[in-house]
């Protein structure tokens, strides 16, 4: 599905934002061609173009809508759905430059910036003037929020103070045909209009090129306290979970790890050292503006668990110890790869009730496959990292097998088969177990109203046999 770029369209694209920011050259093209999506194969865009300010965003929007090329959008291609891979070519449209934090209002408690800002860099400027912005994904030190806003990223914060969508105030859009657009407001509340800002925040880069964000911001909470919970069994965990949540205390963080998960960290040496037989532990992490309002409802929470029949508790006294938590945590990515020689990390969500038995359903699946299989992940709102470890591609059709029973299985519990990480190019295939033609018809015909060309981001989230359907029957 690859179409050829009329005859001086680079030439035009160089006028536009200076020939140095027009990439062409084959090996330069390469990084661009992948994400961060394990067992992925790299498709290579014909052209990167990076634009440094909004008109030049738009009058290369304008070029590639007049030309009928494809446009990919991307960020720090942090993604792991496979969302900024150019899988028909074109222009890998790369908001890198975009970098300005442009205004941080503490009156108002919001922010605008530009989509190619780190989140690391916003949370600590903005935090300088005693202000929070809470959304915290794994990839934080090098993600930009405009991927943020195209997934709705959450994090392990997002228990208690949510995801990207509860922070996004309003947009500065370019459209797929070059046009400008401001959907969204500055105050914290409204609801003048149909939400086109909501529509918009995890919509995948398929219905326009986010330029600008205004975000609310929250005042900084002065204290975090920080505890650890070993249980000898998932299901204690949950019981630990609802224990917690039934007892009014609502964690800024509740992090789950299994039986696997906690076995594949102690073999990396942690600051913090499990016990032996740990069979689940959870993080639990409280912030407020008093100390001793904090540490009150910690020591519920750790009394919850230990009705639950945690085995073993640790507080975190100071910050040192903190850290030993959090980077034991942080641990697992690296801890899991190691098992194995490669790995898929899905990012499926249930019911809390549920995390036990979806826990204990993946690891039958994995022995029904001959694969292993761990899970962590944000247990107070279910959304576990469920990751499939293997050896080499030989593998892969049990891989994918593995992989269709989990969603079905997920499904079945209640769940949905992306939390965070979107559907992007990796789980398009399985988008029609969990919505409906008739959803799916009318995705498409929002997504036609925005991008009547079929230009943006093409061949992702929909399967392109869903979406050709869809057109037919609408021409029919």
């Amino acid at each position: 599905m690859r179409r050829p770029l009329p005859a001086g369209f680079a030439e035009r694209l160089e006028h536009v934002v200076g020939s140095a920011f027009v990439i062409g050259d084959a090996d330069a093209l390469v990084p661009y061609g992948r994400d961060e999506t394990p067992n992925l194969a790299p498709a290579l865009p014909d052209l990167v173009v990076r634009p440094g300010t909004v008109d030049e965003v738009a009058e290369v929007m304008r070029a590639c809508a007049e030309g009928g090329v494809f446009v990919t959008p991307r960020g720090a291609g942090t993604g792991k759905s496979g969302g900024c891979v150019p899988v028909h070519g074109g222009v890998v449209l790369a908001l890198d430059r975009l970098t300005r934090i442009l205004d941080v209002d503490k009156a108002d408690g919001t922010c605008t910036v530009e989509p190619g800002v780190i989140l690391e860099t916003l949370q600590q400027t903005v935090a300088e003037q005693g202000l929070f912005y809470p959304p915290d994904p794994a990839s934080l030190s090098s993600c930009t929020l405009g991927g943020n806003v195209a997934e709705n990223a959450g994090g392990p914060r997002a228990l208690k103070y949510g995801v990207t969508n509860t922070y996004v105030l309003g947009l500065e859009l370019v459209l797929p045909t070059g046009e400008r657009l401001r959907t969204g407001k500055q105050t914290t509340k409204g609801v003048a209009g149909y939400d086109l800002t909501s529509l918009v925040v995890g919509s995948e880069g398929t219905l326009a090129i986010v330029t600008g964000i205004t975000l609310k911001l929250l005042p900084s909470p002065r204290f975090v306290q920080t505890a650890l919970a070993v249980f000898p069994s998932s299901e204690a965990a949950v019981q630990g979970v609802n224990g917690i949540l039934g007892a009014g205390v609502l964690p800024r963080t509740l992090e789950y790890l299994d039986r696997a998960s906690i076995a594949a960290v102690r073999a990396l040496n942690p600051p913090y050292r499990f016990p032996e037989g740990a069979g689940a532990a959870l993080i639990v992490e409280t912030d407020g503006e008093s100390e001793q309002g904090t540490l009150e409802a910690l020591s519920r929470a750790l009394d919850a668990c230990g009705e639950a029949g945690a085995s073993d508790t640790l507080l975190a006294t100071d910050a040192r110890k903190q850290r030993e938590i959090w980077q034991s945590r942080r641990l697992l990515s690296e801890a899991t790869r190691r098992i194995k020689g490669r790995k898929v990390s899905e990012d499926i969500v249930v019911p809390r009730s549920k995390i036990a038995e979806m826990v204990a359903r993946t690891g039958a699946l994995g022995d029904k496959h001959g694969l292993l299989t761990c899970s962590f992940g944000h247990a107070g709102d279910g959304n576990l990292h469920t990751q499939v470890l293997f050896d080499d591609d030989g593998e892969l059709p049990r891989v994918e097998a593995l992989l269709a029973d989990l969603f079905e299985a997920t499904l079945a519990l209640g769940g949905t088969i992306t939390g965070e990480h979107g559907v992007g190019l990796s789980k398009q295939r399985y988008l029609p177990l969990e919505l409906s033609d008739e959803a799916i018809a009318l995705s498409l015909r929002l997504k036609a109203a925005f991008d009547p060309a079929g230009i943006l981001n093409p061949g992702k989230m929909f399967p392109d046999k869903l979406a050709l359907r869809a057109k037919k029957r609408a021409q029919s």
